[in-house]
Formats: C-alpha cells, sequence, structure tokens
C-alpha cells in the first residue's frame, strides 16, 4: 500500500463519510424512510459543496452498501430512483465546477437506468481535475478486494507476483489518495467495512448526529479534531 508520510496537512486530502442514520432521523420526526433518504440527499449535496469549500480535495459518501440489497423491495426501489433523478439534475453543475465523479462498487446489479446515469457522469467529468467525489452505490470492503485479486488473476498474474502496489492500482480507488479522515453520523462506533484496505492509517470520527442533520459546523468540528491528532504510520 502506497502511504503518505510526507508532513501532516490540516485539512484532510481525502475524507470519507458514512452517512448513518436517515431512517431513524425520519423515525424520530413521525416519518417513513423515504423521507429520511430524501433528506440526507439534500445534506450530501451542502456536504459537497462544503467540504470543496474548506479545502478537502476527495470527498467520498456511501450511498448503498452490498448488505442493502437486504431491506424492503419499496426502499430498495425507491433509493434507487431518486439516484437516478439526483444524478441527471446535477450533472450539468458537476461538469461546471470542475468535479471528477467516481462510482465505487459493483456495477452488474443496480438497474440499467441508473447504471447508464452514473457511468455518464463518470464519462463527461472524466477530464475534471479541481475535486474528485466518490459515490459507493453497491459497495461492501470485502466485495471490492474479492473483485481486485479476480482482477488481478483475469490479467494472468500469478499469486507469487502479486503485490500490495499491485492491490492498490487495481481497487475501486485507484490512483486516489489514502482517506485522511473518516467520518460516521449517527453514533454508531465502526467502519463497517468500507475500503479497508485503503483505511489502515485513516483518523476516524464518529458524529452523534443521524446524516440529516449534520452540518458544515459538524464537519469542520470534525476536520479540527482531525488538525490536532498526530498521525503515526506504523512509527
Amino acid at each position: 500500500m502506497i502511504k503518505n508520510t510526507s508532513k501532516r496537512k490540516i485539512v484532510p486530502e481525502h475524507v470519507v463519510i458514512i452517512p448513518d442514520g436517515n431512517r431513524r432521523w425520519a423515525k424520530a420526526h413521525g416519518l417513513e424512510p423515504i423521507e429520511g433518504h430524501k433528506k440526507g440527499l439534500d445534506t450530501a449535496l451542502r456536504v459537497v459543496k462544503g467540504s470543496r469549500n474548506l479545502g478537502v480535495r476527495v470527498l467520498t459518501l456511501w450511498g448503498f452498501s452490498t448488505e442493502n440489497w437486504t431491506r424492503k423491495p419499496l426502499e430498495v426501489n425507491y433509493l434507487m430512483r431518486i439516484y437516478t433523478w439526483f444524478f441527471k439534475k446535477h450533472l450539468r453543475e458537476l461538469v461546471k465546477e470542475g468535479v471528477k465523479f467516481h462510482w465505487l462498487g459493483r456495477r452488474d446489479r443496480v438497474p440499467a437506468g441508473l447504471r447508464q446515469i452514473l457511468e455518464r457522469v463518470e464519462k463527461e467529468t472524466a477530464k475534471n481535475k479541481q475535486y474528485i467525489l466518490n459515490i459507493c452505490i453497491d459497495y461492501g470492503g470485502h466485495d471490492e478486494i474479492m473483485r481486485t485479486f479476480k482482477k488481478l488473476l483475469k490479467k494472468g498474474i500469478s499469486a507469487s507476483k502479486i503485490s500490495e502496489e499491485m492491490v492498490a492500482k487495481n481497487l475501486d480507488t485507484a490512483g486516489q489518495p489514502d482517506p485522511d479522515l473518516l467520518i460516521r453520523t449517527s453514533g454508531e462506533m465502526r467502519t463497517s467495512g468500507i475500503m479497508p484496505w485503503q483505511t489502515t492509517y485513516t483518523e476516524l470520527f464518529f458524529s452523534k448526529l443521524y446524516f440529516p442533520d449534520f452540518s458544515m459546523a459538524e464537519l469542520k468540528r470534525a476536520i479540527n479534531d482531525y488538525a490536532r491528532r498526530q498521525r503515526r504510520y506504523g512509527e
């Protein structure tokens, strides 16, 4: 794994957010789960714009995990539709503002309409360089590693020749810096397997807020907390 051992930056270059708590936020407000997801998307858009203004260069948001397929079909179908609508609506904005978009996760199980718009956003933003936005849809950390090793074996690389550098170059995040800071909302204190390969030296921050209530003030609090830490790389 390639590690950045240079002097730590005050603002993390790559931030990962697990936006947890949409359904619990909806329940607490007497609403259906889909309303929580809708509110969560509004929050996600603010975070994307706000993090860029704070100096974050790469932002990763986990939108749908490989385990989320076990949820009720009505909720899953709604999520697939709302993601399709969201990226269609904001495609031109992403292109205009210099955002380079990446879809992390499996591509064989999401509905065709969503797959087409996500791949279209990737293609139309491919030349942008100002800011990288990763969205994890049908993503699981173990699944990513399994797909990576299958990719290497398919290329004819023998197991004895596989190196950490080869693995890093074939992950979904190939070419991107490893995450500096991982934020999880809703008070849950676990990573749930997001980027297990990339987050070996990532700093963790757990917010008690449900994601729909996550604010720029809370993001700044997480970054300020990160800035006070002394990062060590096995030293």
